[in-house]
């Protein structure tokens, strides 16, 4: 009866998951490269929202990726419509797939979250589904990357809301995953797992919030790898486990986060690769430090990855390789 259960709850969340229609894939030397932007806090007709547009404009131009990912706080000021066509018209102009995760504050305008999803997933080339039926939050989901001269999934990118705020009136700060999103997670995993004979595929995952262990990797020095912390993690208050599910799931190779708009490190714990972003924004919002991306290089068959920040004056910094054993 167990095993009746678990084939139909992965094949029913694989059905809104068009995993073979997505069309991302390793090029013809192996190579898999995305952009990250994030906390571009935009605001329609804010002269200071141009230094953000500016910086999505050079990055993609210097760098030409397979596929952009951004982690929230996108647009945060009103009407929320225009702010999101002003910053994703850079990437439909340059015919570049994306995909969305959403932050604490994409909501805070004249859009509900349901509505950001709605909008965000009626954009050619995005990739996201608004949302995962029986599932906390909007546009979580897996992305398979297929090998280039496969029909097969070589990494897996997963995409996850890590929702906005405690839910919890005695707990005070921000939201933490639920559990069934934790466990859709583990469905995803142990399905792609198993299609791949046993063996975890290679994956990154992409979310706003960070996770508490965030903080714990950092206080270790010799786990911090490239970067600067300029600011305490604003991770949630409480641990529901998705770090540890990914670690005992075996695929996860990195997650890549925002939200702490000064700190873009990346500290090792147990394996995983525990990443920020570059604050991608103008002066519309708080900044310590200048903006900038994430660029993640990814070959096919190596379980590990390189990666470094591009700054809006095209500089390179931060350079960073990782290979798992």
């Amino acid at each position: 009866m167990g095993r009746y259960i678990w084939l139909i709850v992965v094949i029913g969340l694989g059905a809104i998951v068009p995993v073979w229609g997505q069309n991302l894939k390793f090029d013809s030397a192996g190579h898999f490269k995305i952009v990250q932007f994030t906390d571009v806090h935009y605001v329609p007709n804010n002269p200071k929202s141009k230094a953000a547009i500016h910086l999505i404009e050079k990055v993609l131009d210097l760098e030409n990726p397979d596929l952009v990912v951004l982690t929230g706080d996108i647009v945060t000021g009103r009407p929320a419509r225009i702010g999101w066509d002003s910053v994703l018209d850079p990437i439909l102009r340059r015919n570049i797939p994306f995909i969305v995760t959403l932050g604490n504050h994409d909501d805070e305008q004249d859009l509900s979250r349901r509505q950001v999803a709605e909008l965000v997933t009626s954009y050619p080339l995005n990739l996201n589904t608004v949302r995962v039926d029986s599932v906390t939050g909007y546009l979580n989901g897996v992305f398979p990357v297929l090998g280039h001269l496969s029909d097969k999934p070589a990494l897996l990118l997963y995409g996850l809301d890590s929702n906005s705020y405690s839910s919890i009136q005695a707990i005070k700060g921000y939201a933490w995953f639920t559990p069934d999103q934790i466990e859709c997670y583990n469905l995803w995993s142990r399905y792609y797992t198993g299609l791949n004979g046993g063996k975890p595929i290679p994956a990154l995952a992409f979310f706003h919030i960070p996770l508490p262990e965030y903080r714990v990797a950092y206080n270790i020095r010799e786990n911090r790898q490239s970067g600067k912390r300029r600011e305490r993690e604003c991770a949630p208050e409480l641990n529901t486990g998705m770090y540890a599910a990914m670690l005992l799931n075996g695929d996860v190779m990195g997650m890549f986060t925002g939200h702490d708009h000064g700190n873009d490190y990346i500290a090792l714990y147990n394996g995983i690769a525990l990443a920020y972003g570059r604050f991608s924004g103008g002066k519309t919002t708080y900044t310590k430090t200048s903006n900038g991306a994430r660029v993640i290089e990814i070959r096919e068959g190596v379980r590990g990855f390189s990666s470094y920040i591009r700054l809006s004056n095209g500089k390179i910094v931060d350079v960073y390789d990782y290979k798992q054993n």
